[in-house]
């Protein structure tokens, strides 16, 4: 005997499960729409601004000067290359995963009226979320490298790294905003903790301070998931830290993890979304 016929008045949200195959197929068959909600997003975002889209860039390029002025004043990490351009390439990799986590936490549930009306894999919201912000990446990518010639580094052969470093956070980032994003339709504090979260997390992972100057700190911080991510884009402009390598390996680890979760989340739970929104 069920639960719904042993206790008649309880309401049980208990969807069929989509076979994983299915909901491949599903979005697979969803990657236009997907890129056009991504870009459309993005254009939307600047679409009033008087400097356009050039707030992509400029943000960034403020955060890592202002770090870079401030810190210069009381402390002195000895970094590969030019200090600012060290921030500068931590502030890339890390802005697109906070941002992006930080919109696909809630993408699920701020677009209630179209889930609720037609069906398509629900896991197209928090990737489009993250995607919306390649552009800027690529865009802050691009200026990276013209930053890093300002300060006398020619770029070289290991510029190329920085493409597999923004597919890292991509992928990395769309596997973390799936799996929040789905549980956010159940417990709606979930935002507010992702926020709340990524101010320590900033601080945790190596931004504006090589690897070596934490000391003991030095495996935790190797754990980190976008520890992996932010050395690999200093790896494509100043250079990495020495002894980075497990970081990059931990991050592939956490994608892995994650996809995984993800995937048994909106196979089991994919046609129950609407009914919770």
């Amino acid at each position: 005997m069920s639960v719904a016929q042993r206790h008649p008045t309880t309401l049980v949200l208990d969807g069929e499960v989509t076979p994983i195959r299915v909901l491949l197929r599903d979005l697979w068959r969803s990657r236009e729409l997907l890129v056009v909600l991504a870009r459309k997003e993005f254009f939307v975002r600047y679409r009033r601004a008087s400097f356009g889209m050039m707030w992509a860039v400029g943000i960034p390029l403020v955060q890592a000067v202002v770090l870079a002025v401030v810190l210069h004043h009381f402390v002195r990490f000895k970094t590969a290359g030019a200090y600012p351009v060290f921030v500068f390439s931590g502030i890339v990799g890390w802005n697109f995963f906070s941002s992006g986590i930080s919109a696909a936490t809630g993408s699920i549930v701020d677009n209630r009226e179209i889930s609720t009306k037609i069906y398509f894999p629900r896991a197209v919201f928090p990737a489009m979320a993250v995607l919306s912000g390649v552009y800027g990446m690529a865009l802050t990518a691009v200026l990276l490298i013209a930053f890093e010639s300002a300060y006398g580094t020619v770029p070289g052969f290991r510029t190329f790294l920085l493409v597999p470093a923004m597919a890292l956070a991509v992928v990395l980032t769309v596997a973390v905003g799936l799996v929040l994003g789905a549980v956010q339709v159940y417990f709606r504090d979930v935002k507010f903790v992702v926020q709340a979260a990524l101010l320590g997390w900033f601080y945790l992972t190596p931004v504006f301070y090589p690897l070596h100057a934490v000391g003991r700190l030095w495996p935790w911080l190797l754990a980190n998931p976008v520890t992996g991510v932010v050395e690999l884009f200093r790896a494509g402009s100043v250079g990495a830290d020495p002894g980075w390598l497990p970081s990059l390996w931990w991050s592939l680890g956490w994608t892995a993890l994650l996809v995984v979760a993800a995937a048994f989340l909106y196979r089991r739970f994919d046609r129950v979304f609407a009914d919770l929104l």
